[in-house]
């Protein structure tokens, strides 16, 4: 079914606009099972990059993900970063230094990812020969979860990362 136009007079004239588009509001799940409720949030294949992008790049500009050489579309990019803020994962807020960009952070629910993002990266590792190794991150994690992931956490808002 197509949206109509909509009508309203300004001054001497008859005016006609689209209808503003809805904003997607988070589907139904599909059960109550946690995995299920993960994969409608993260199952695809760009959001998990995205925040790869934040936890071991530093990134926190559209500009910055864009740069990632998995290269995604400005339109997936930001149906993903809305979907993020939507869910609580990232804040977006305006760059005290220019207010014409977006500064894109993790939430306390999105720090609670960071175990899980370097648990992928150890695995993947361990399960593909063509993985880029990370030797130093992969060897503090598995020698200290506790302060690898601690040092993430405050490494998010704080500065670049060490092996990026």
């Amino acid at each position: 079914m197509q949206a109509t136009s909509i009508a309203y007079v300004h001054a001497d004239r008859v005016v006609l606009r689209e209808p503003e588009p809805k904003k997607s509001m988070p589907r139904e799940k599909r059960s109550g099972c946690p995995i299920s409720i993960c994969l409608e949030l993260f199952g695809d294949r760009w959001t998990l990059l995205i925040l790869r992008s934040i936890v071991f790049y530093r990134h926190r500009y559209f500009a910055e993900f864009l740069e990632a050489k998995e290269g995604i579309a400005t339109n997936i990019l930001a149906e993903r970063l809305d979907r993020l803020e939507r869910h609580g994962i990232v804040t977006k807020s305006p760059d005290p230094e220019d207010a014409r960009r977006s500064l894109y952070a993790l939430t306390e629910a999105g720090l609670d990812l960071i175990p899980i993002l370097l648990e992928m990266t150890v695995w993947g590792v361990e399960h593909d020969p063509e993985a880029n190794p990370h030797e130093e991150r992969i060897a503090l994690f598995k020698k200290d979860r506790t302060t690898s992931i601690q040092a993430h956490r405050d490494g998010v808002s704080v500065g670049p990362c060490p092996e990026s």
